[in-house]
């Protein structure tokens, strides 16, 4: 299978998740669908809606032309060479996390042995089988494995801060790909629409917040008023009405009175100044800065831990959630390092 033979395999995946989601019977939109409304039984932050909006994400990224201009981006792929095996760790935080690395492997020639999460171990195997489906020399090429992974040649992990020590541990003699927390930021100017500040409502809600790519942390101009953003985000007030945000909700506010802390109480979502990136549950934090070279610096000093940065002179409000499939995790290229892990390997 050479790669135009995996770039329409791919793009006929995303056709056919497009034709699901978008209400058209196929062969698989019982399959996808009984999914996308059960996932909440095994994991309840999974609700219809963000699974949804996953396998949207992903199925409007899988067109011959958006996979045509990423390959085309490494002129190496095409070479004919021995794949390897990828072992891939795959997070849970948000429906299909480990898709983009799932992709990224074979899409490059190679094999993979992925160890889904528990929190999410259904969704992809359902595309797997779609892509074994659609062509049947894939089924040699994909495992899975509830196990530690065994009989692979590198390792791509995606964990917390915690488990990244466990895996540089036992992957560290490995060629790997090992990432660790991150989350997103927005700054602001104070010349924002109002849709603009409604579309920033979705990088932070979305998923409940729990994506590395979800915003966490505002940077605010000194004289901001909050309820500029907060009279936009309207929409997003249902979540409170989800047992699990709520309960964080409901802790974050009762430890925040009981230790006589400031903070701004919206009815669905908490805002607090605090320097830290990385806010609870159900907690926005901001800070205020005072010019466009505090900022500067700051986006500079925060390049290691910083995801994405959503604003008017970086990733457009509302598409956080929705990179592109060159926009890598970590800033780190997959490709780039599959291709470098084969350049040994040349047939």
């Amino acid at each position: 299978m050479n790669l135009n033979d995996r770039i329409e395999l791919f793009s006929e995946l995303g056709n056919i998740l497009r034709d699901s989601l978008g209400g058209k019977r196929t062969k698989y939109s019982d399959q996808l669908n009984d999914l996308i409304n059960t996932q909440h039984i095994k994991n309840p932050w999974f609700t219809p809606e963000n699974v949804r909006m996953a396998a949207k994400a992903i199925a409007d990224e899988l067109t011959f032309e958006n996979l045509t201009r990423w390959t085309g981006l490494y002129p190496a792929i095409n070479q004919h060479f021995k794949p390897v095996t990828v072992g891939i760790v795959m997070a849970g935080n948000i429906p299909l996390a480990g898709f983009h690395d799932f992709l990224s492997s074979l899409i490059t020639g190679n094999n993979l042995i992925a160890k889904t999460s528990s929190k999410d171990p259904d969704l992809i195997v359902l595309i797997s089988n779609i892509l074994c489906d659609l062509n049947p020399g894939f089924k040699a090429r994909i495992k899975y494995t509830g196990e530690l992974l065994t009989d692979f040649d590198v390792v791509i992990a995606t964990g917390s801060n915690n488990s990244s020590r466990y895996f540089e541990y036992y992957f560290g003699k490995y060629p790997n790909i090992i990432r660790k927390n991150r989350n997103s930021i927005a700054i602001l100017d104070g010349k924002e629409t109002d849709a603009e500040l409604e579309a920033l409502g979705s990088d932070i809600f979305s998923y409940f917040g729990l994506g590395c790519r979800n915003v966490s942390k505002i940077y605010i101009p000194s004289d901001y008023d909050l309820s500029m953003m907060t009279k936009n985000w309207g929409k997003f007030s249902g979540l409170v009405h989800h047992s699990k945000y709520a309960n964080n909700y409901d802790f974050n506010k009762a430890i925040y009175l009981v230790n006589r802390e400031k903070f701004t109480d919206t009815g669905f979502v908490l805002l607090k100044e605090n320097q830290l990136l990385s806010s609870p549950v159900a907690v926005i934090y901001y800070e205020y800065y005072n010019s466009s070279e505090q900022i500067m610096k700051l986006v500079k000093d925060l390049k290691e831990n910083v995801q994405c940065i959503v604003g008017r002179n970086y990733i457009n409000f509302g598409k956080a959630q929705s990179p592109d499939l060159w926009d890598y995790a970590d800033g780190t290229d997959t490709i780039e390092f599959l291709l470098k892990i084969n350049s040994g390997r040349i047939l």
